[in-house]
C-alpha cells in the first residue's frame, strides 16, 4: 500500500498508512462502516432497493467524486498503490458505498450513530483488557517499558488529544512533563518536527490511543519519519530502537519488493526488540513490512461479546472482498526458523492477530485527523498492531538475543491464545492461506492473546 501520484507508475519508496477499514479501491472512509456493537452505538438501516433516478446516481457519484479528491487520494488507484487518509468510522456513509450504490442505481446502506458525538462508541481499555485475558497484567505490568509508534509527519495535537482519552477512561498522566510521552522526528530531535499531516494524525492517535488502552502503565514514544518513504520509515524504527525502546508498533505498509531483504536487515532486525507490523486492510494478499522475518505480523479480527465462559468470541475480519485483513505466503522474505507452516515455503503472514474491524472497533480521540471532531471509531490492523506491541511490553523486556516473533509460537496450540476458527479474508489456493481454521492460519496466525504468557520468551 505505498504510494504513488494520481495517473503514475508505481513508485517504490512510500508507504501508505494503514488506518481503519480501507480498500484501495475505496480510497477512503469520511464517515464509515461501523462502530463498536457492545455500545449500541449505531444501527443499520435497512438499505432500500428502490431505484433512483439517473440526476441522483450523477450527483451520488460526484459527491463520491468530490470527497475522494478531498482525502488527497486522486484518481481511482490500482491495488495497494494508493496512499489514502487515517480513516475514521463513524455513523454515515463511505465515497465508495455511495459511488458503488449509485452505479447499480439504488440508494446506500447507511449506518447512524445513537449516541452524542462527544461520547466514545467504541471499545474501550476495559474491553481490550477483557477480551485478552489482560486485565491483573495492565494493571500491575508495563511500569518502566517503552512502546514505540513509528508514524509518518507530524500530529500537533498528540499529546493533548492523548490526555483526553487517557482523563476520559480513568487512566493516569501520560504527558512530556512526567516523562511518560515522548515525541521525536526521525533524527531523535524534540524540536525540529516533520510537517503536519491530518490524514497521519488520525492514525497517530489510533495508535496512541490502543497503547494506552492494551498497556496504561508504558511509557510511550512516538518517532515521527518526515515523509511515508522506505528509508525515512526505516530511519524511525531504527531511532526507536536507539532511544532504548524495546517495543516497536509500525501501522503502514505496501506491496511486496524484491528489495524488502534489504530493508529487513537495514531498518528491521533488531535482537531484543519486539516489533509488530500490520497485515494490511485490503483482504487476502502479502504486503510489507509484515512480510519481514524479523517482525510480528498481527493480523486482525472481529471482536464481539458472548455468553460463552471468555465472554468473547472472534472471527476473521472481512467487510468486503477488497476490504479486510491481510494474510498470505510472502514472494521474497526466507521462512524463519520458527515458523512451520508447510504450503508456504518463504514467510507466511500473519502470526496472531487482535481486534480489527470498525464495525467492531476501538474508540480514538483525534482533533487534528480528517474530521478532527474529537470521539472516533476506528478499526483495521493499524489498531491490532500497536495492541500486540503492547501486549509484548506487558510482558516485559525480552532478551537481548531473542527474535520476539517466535513467541507466540512456542505457545502454539494452547490456552495462551485464543485460536480464531471461522471466517476468510478472500479465496486463495491454498486454504489456510485465507481461511481459519483450528491451528494455525493466515489471516489469524496462532490467535489473539489471553494473557501474557505467549508474549514472553
Amino acid at each position: 500500500m505505498r504510494t504513488s501520484p494520481p495517473n503514475s507508475p508505481h513508485i517504490r519508496g512510500n508507504w501508505r498508512r494503514i488506518g481503519s477499514a480501507a480498500a484501495a479501491t475505496a480510497a477512503l472512509l469520511i464517515a464509515g462502516l461501523g462502530t463498536a456493537a457492545h455500545a449500541s452505538a449505531v444501527a443499520d438501516t435497512t438499505a432500500s432497493t428502490k431505484k433512483v433516478s439517473a440526476r441522483t446516481v450523477a450527483a451520488q457519484v460526484a459527491k463520491a467524486h468530490v470527497q475522494y479528491e478531498k482525502a488527497g487520494c486522486g484518481a481511482t488507484p490500482k491495488k495497494g498503490y494508493a496512499a489514502c487518509n487515517a480513516l475514521r468510522v463513524t455513523g454515515g456513509t463511505t465515497a465508495f458505498m455511495e459511488k458503488q450504490a449509485a452505479l447499480k442505481g439504488i440508494a446506500p446502506k447507511t449506518i447512524s450513530p445513537k449516541a452524542a458525538s462527544d461520547d466514545p462508541t467504541g471499545y474501550g481499555p476495559s474491553d481490550i483488557q477483557s477480551a485478552y485475558g489482560l486485565a491483573s497484567a495492565a494493571s500491575s505490568d508495563g511500569s518502566g517499558e517503552t512502546v514505540a509508534i513509528v508514524d509518518a509527519y507530524d500530529d500537533p495535537n498528540a499529546e493533548e488529544d492523548l490526555a483526553t482519552y487517557r482523563s476520559y477512561y480513568g487512566l493516569s498522566d501520560c504527558t512530556t512533563d512526567n516523562g511518560c510521552f515522548t515525541k521525536v522526528s526521525q533524527t531523535g530531535s524534540t524540536t525540529s518536527l516533520p510537517s503536519a499531516d491530518s490524514g497521519w494524525a488520525g492514525e497517530e492517535s489510533l495508535d496512541l490511543d490502543m497503547v494506552s488502552a492494551t498497556c496504561p502503565n508504558c511509557n510511550i514514544l512516538l518517532v515521527e519519519a518526515k515523509s511515508a518513504s522506505d528509508a525515512n520509515l526505516g530511519t524511525a524504527v531504527n531511532e526507536a530502537v536507539k532511544l532504548g525502546a524495546k517495543f516497536v508498533s509500525n501501522s503502514y505498509g505496501g506491496s511486496e519488493s524484491s528489495s524488502d531483504t534489504t530493508y529487513d536487515t537495514s531498518y528491521y532486525k533488531h535482537a531484543g526488540v519486539a516489533i509488530t507490523a500490520s497485515a494490511g486492510d485490503e483482504a487476502y494478499g502479502a504486503e510489507y513490512p509484515a512480510g519481514s522475518r524479523y517482525v510480528t505480523a498481527v493480523g486482525g479480527t472481529k471482536l464481539s461479546t458472548s455468553s460463552n465462559s471468555r465472554g468473547w468470541t472472534e472471527s476473521v475480519w472481512k467487510t468486503s472482498s477488497t476490504e479486510g485483513t491481510g494474510s498470505g505466503c510472502s514472494a521474497y522474505d526466507a521462512k524463519p526458523t520458527w515458523q512451520t507452516d508447510t504450503g508456504c515455503t518463504k514467510r507466511m503472514i500473519s502470526d496472531v492477530s487482535a481486534v480489527a474491524d470498525p464495525a467492531t472497533g476501538v474508540s480514538v480521540y483525534d482533533t487534528y485527523g480528517d474530521d478532527g471532531t474529537g470521539w472516533g471509531t476506528y478499526g483495521g490492523t493499524s489498531a491490532s498492531s500497536p495492541i500486540i506491541a503492547s501486549v509484548y511490553a506487558l510482558a516485559g523486556t525480552p532478551s537481548s538475543s531473542s527474535y520476539p516473533a517466535s513467541f507466540p509460537y512456542a505457545s502454539a496450540g494452547t490456552s495462551a491464545l485464543n485460536d480464531v476458527t471461522s471466517g476468510n479474508n478472500g479465496t486463495c489456493s491454498t486454504s489456510y492461506f485465507c481461511t481459519a481454521k483450528s491451528g494455525y492460519d493466515g489471516p489469524t496466525g496462532w490467535g489473539t492473546p489471553e494473557g501474557v504468557s505467549a508474549f514472553t520468551g
